[in-house]
């Protein structure tokens, strides 16, 4: 009897968690090829946990009767039971070995007959906790429609429970999809950062799969069609980024929306807001001109903690380098700035008390072997009253980049008005880009050289802002960055 015609039928339905990729893939390899051994180790006993075991079963002997290939070829016997299986990956975990193994027990064992798109966002996630500066991430602001005009202020830091919108994930999960499933497919996987107190969302999307010919199964793989969405715990914030393409390139932008990078970054931008809004709070997303590869720098800059109102001058108090606040006006023991950075270069020692009775901590990193001029002293004092009080080394946010674009022709003094139209453009006259591990800390280093001013130097670049993108006008930083 003649096999009935297959027969496919357009969904916007997801992608499933189950639709397995043949493990004989070659950029599959490639894909979990980046993770450690020990990592390897840990999501394979995690896929045979029991919480997991039946949306990640391996192959076992019981399967080899519907199998079609001659399986007594393959270098791996399979197992008779998920103990057995678990033994063999927890026996690799107890003695030395190399990481081949692991991936070929996985690939060509206990998993050949293919790794699911959940296993495979997994290891993916596996690798952002290990590698935090794999990506380059932008940080963006979560604001309520009708409070989220060019002039208006942020929220304080106490006020931002009120504007922070609760999410849950299979509600957020299905407001997403029903934005983006006109035009693409998309499978999604939420899960919750091992190291980092924040919630990955990981999207990939292909296009439509009933269209001819049909797609390759290296198309699972590419990674320049995954957007990476992390949201930090209790803060209005969102990061998202995108990684770049190690898979197939990416076809014409006439082609598809999906292939097209730009276009579907955009494109998912616009739909989280969305749906994580509800009826009366409605919420839109704003730039706050800061990009970094390094996720704790975001979470440091634009995170739930005291963010942008600690950085530079600032962090001298919040540090806890000196007790007490400068707008208290309760009288206390409280250390000067001037003091405190004069102590931290040639005051007493760590732990002796100063002249007042309050503990003054040594900051800085380095150690002076004799007397520092008056002009050199000058400029230590300059330079952490603009800087903060740690040592670049030491900077718990380090930058590395940053974008800066002067919108005011070379020569403009800004007591000229004559040209005031030309200044409204928005096309930057120049533009200068400083990159590095640590933008901050090497402009910082300049100022302790004494090859820059720093008494002259705006504070977007002394870090006190907490910004990686500057434009400037008449001197000024725009507040809304182009």
């Amino acid at each position: 009897m003649a096999r009935p015609k297959t027969v496919r039928a357009p969904t916007t339905a997801s992608l499933p968690n189950n639709l397995r990729i043949p493990s004989s893939t070659p950029s599959l390899t490639k894909s979990l090829g980046k993770l450690s051994r020990q990592a390897l180790l840990d999501l394979a006993l995690t896929w045979l946990d029991d919480h997991n075991i039946t949306s990640f079963p391996p192959y076992l002997q019981a399967d080899e009767a519907d199998s079609p290939d001659n399986d007594e070829a393959l270098p791996y016997p399979a197992g008779e039971t998920i103990e057995e299986v678990r033994r063999v990956y927890e026996d690799m975990q107890d003695r030395k070995g190399a990481k081949r193994e692991v991936l070929e027990r996985i690939l060509e064992g206990d998993w050949r007959h293919g790794i699911t798109l959940r296993q495979l966002a997994m290891a993916d996630l596996r690798y952002m906790d290990d590698h935090p500066a794999s990506l380059r991430w932008t940080a963006l602001e979560l604001s309520p429609v009708g409070e989220n005009c060019k002039n208006s202020k942020r929220l304080p830091s106490d006020d931002w429970s009120s504007s922070v919108p609760r999410m849950q994930a299979a509600t957020f999960v299905q407001g997403l999809q029903r934005e983006i499933s006109p035009l693409v497919k998309a499978h999604y996987h939420l899960a919750h950062s091992a190291t980092l107190p924040l919630t990955f969302l990981r999207i990939f999307v292909v296009d439509s799969p009933y269209q001819s010919p049909k797609q390759t199964v290296e198309i699972f793989t590419d990674s320049s069609r995954v957007i990476y969405i992390a949201f930090p715990d209790s803060c209005p914030y969102v990061y998202t980024s995108i990684a770049a393409s190690t898979g197939p390139k990416s076809a014409p932008l006439t082609s598809s929306v999906a292939t097209d990078t730009r276009t579907l970054q955009r494109l998912v931008r616009d739909s989280i807001p969305k749906a994580l809004s509800r009826p009366q709070q409605r919420f839109s997303l704003q730039a706050t001109s800061l990009a970094a590869k390094n996720l704790p720098t975001l979470l440091a800059l634009r995170g739930p903690g005291r963010s942008t109102a600690s950085n530079g001058a600032f962090s001298i108090f919040a540090d806890a380098a000196i007790e007490g606040s400068p707008l208290d006006p309760r009288p206390s023991n409280t250390v000067s700035s001037e003091e405190h950075i004069q102590a931290s270069y040639c005051g007493p020692a760590e732990g002796k008390e100063s002249t007042n009775g309050s503990a003054i901590k040594r900051r800085s990193g380095v150690s002076d072997t004799g007397p520092l001029s008056s002009g050199s002293k000058k400029r230590r004092l300059a330079i952490q009253s603009r800087f903060g009080t740690l040592e670049s080394s030491l900077a718990p946010a380090p930058l590395d980049r940053l974008d800066i674009r002067l919108l005011d022709k070379p020569g403009f003094s800004g007591e000229d008005d004559g040209d005031f139209h030309d200044s409204t453009s928005t096309l930057p006259a120049v533009s200068l880009t400083f990159s590095g591990s640590d933008v901050i800390g090497g402009i910082r280093k300049l100022a302790e050289l004494g090859i820059v001013n720093p008494e002259r130097m705006p504070s977007w670049m002394t870090g006190e802002e907490g910004i990686s993108v500057a434009t400037v006008r008449r001197g000024q930083r725009l507040q809304r960055d182009m």
